[in-house]
């Protein structure tokens, strides 16, 4: 039950993992393009801006070039009905002094640079003057920054955008922008192309959580769930197609072996009545040779059952050879640990189906002995088919199955504990003699094939009961180390 959940936590995992992960590209794409926009965007409020600067300059050399050659001209006065970012205009002749000391600094300062020169600002109310230095008379323009804002003309998503124009510690809030709380904040200052009015142009946007691609990443924590779930049906079908081809695999050689078993049986329990026949039928053959006048007939009849003796023998002995258990003399070194995991995983719709909980025990250190793999299988199956039997007799949450490993007496161990209801004593020095049983409809095959299968490997399978609850079966076998030194010495043995 345990390794089920773990398998499930694992795939949600999987699953968290992978979409997190796509959740988070489709997001970094998603601002990526929104930057990319607030970036356009900028430099589009940017370029209109300087531009609508460099027409302010445009007008005052316009009004510098046209003026009359001398006297004031009203004409000036008209520029505010034709431009709306113009307030006012002012204009200062020969001798005449301007009504404000800024304008007449910045008209010094238009001298000396030869261009427009900003004058006195008031950029919190929006305001500012435009100086520009001419012959004989000089010019002034009050300029509006909220009528001078060509917003009409800018991108519809700049709208997003808060904007501010500032200079030398003035602000101006040229737009408030979307006021949404995020995380993530785009910015960007540039100065305006226009050396007279060099203000600087500040952007910002902030991206609200509203604005990821939530749907998207939706659809892909979906999609990612599907894959996941074909994936997992997939290789649950395979996993259970391999383990029914295992068990498949595992009833034949048990069939089998049970086969073996039986025949072994019947073959010593009728060799020794043939063998009488044998012997009996040889000795009156000899006695009638020997008594009155020989009896062809009699001697025949002894002679043919003498025959069919031998065939019946024989007969028994074929089919002991055709039905003979795998060779248990082919050794190799086996992990027990591992073999009790796939034990258990082969069995584990089993498991979960009867509500066990099993687990494996594993040792101080890893044991691995020397052992028939096929025969080794078998003896842990037919174990743990047995436990599985046994806890069905016990209500459910009371079902445990311990499978443990160890090494005693220079022997590698494999323990299978269960919680049912244990051997019965009259039971327990019977429970390897074969036919015998303690579940009704059973063959009595199954532990007397471990037994055999054990002592045929070098090893002994033993059975007690467990306290408070339960039975345990422990199968001890050569470990790996002490069988590979063991076999040079036999094989020296003459």
């Amino acid at each position: 039950m345990n390794v089920w959940m773990r398998r499930r936590a694992g795939w949600l995992l999987w699953w968290c993992a992978a979409t997190v992960a796509g959740g988070w590209l489709l997001a970094r794409l998603e601002l990526a393009q929104l930057q990319s926009a607030f970036d356009t965007d900028a430099r589009i409020v940017h370029r209109l801006l300087s531009q609508r600067m460099v027409q302010h300059d445009a007008v005052l050399e316009t009004l510098a070039l046209l003026q009359p050659a001398g006297g004031a001209g009203a004409a000036e006065q008209r520029l505010p009905s034709l431009y709306p970012q113009i307030l006012s205009v002012q204009r200062r002749g020969p001798g005449e002094a301007w009504p404000d000391a800024g304008l007449a600094a910045a008209e010094a300062a238009s001298r000396q640079q030869r261009r427009a020169a900003l004058g006195p600002a008031d950029l919190a109310q929006g305001r500012y003057w435009l100086v520009l230095a001419g012959e004989p008379a000089s010019f002034a323009l009050q300029l509006s920054l909220r009528d001078a804002t060509p917003s009409a003309e800018w991108p519809a998503t700049a709208t997003a955008i808060t904007m501010t124009l500032s200079h030398a510690g003035q602000r101006f809030a040229l737009q408030p922008g979307g006021q949404a709380a995020g995380r993530w904040t785009f910015r960007a200052v540039k100065v305006l192309a226009s050396d007279s009015q060099p203000l600087s142009l500040a952007a910002s946007r902030t991206v609200a959580w509203t604005e990821l691609p939530w749907w998207p990443m939706a659809a892909w924590g979906a999609a990612v769930a599907a894959v996941l779930a074909a994936a997992r049906a997939l290789l649950r079908q395979r996993e259970q197609r391999r383990r029914a081809e295992e068990l498949l695999r595992l009833g034949q050689v048990g069939r089998l072996n049970a086969l073996g078993e039986l025949a072994a049986g019947l073959a010593h329990e009728l060799n020794q009545p043939l063998t009488a026949v044998l012997a009996s039928t040889q000795a009156a053959g000899r006695l009638l040779a020997e008594d009155p006048p020989e009896l062809e007939t009699a001697r025949t009849a002894m002679t043919q059952a003498a025959q069919q003796a031998r065939r019946a023998a024989e007969v028994v002995g074929r089919l002991r050879r055709a039905v003979e258990r795998p060779d248990t003399s082919r050794r190799e070194p086996i992990s027990l640990e591992a073999r009790a995991r796939e034990a258990l995983h082969l069995l584990e719709p089993e498991l979960r189906r009867r509500a066990i909980e099993a687990q494996v025990q594993p040792g101080a250190a890893p044991v691995t002995v020397l052992a028939e793999p096929v025969a080794l299988e078998q003896i842990v199956h037919n174990l743990l088919m047995n436990a599985l039997h046994a806890l069905e007799q016990v209500p459910q949450g009371q079902r445990h199955l311990v499978l443990a490993t160890g090494v005693e007496g220079g022997r590698g161990t494999l323990s299978v504990t269960d919680t049912g209801p244990g051997i019965a004593p009259q039971a327990l020095d019977r429970l390897f003699e074969p036919f015998f049983s303690t579940r009704e409809g059973g063959l009595g095959l199954g532990l007397s094939l471990c037994e055999t299968l054990a002592g045929e490997l070098g090893g002994a399978l033993t059975a007690a009961n467990h306290p408070p609850r339960g039975a345990r079966f422990v199968l001890s076998l050569p470990l790996a180390h002490a069988g590979a030194a063991a076999e040079p010495a036999m094989a020296a043995t003459p």
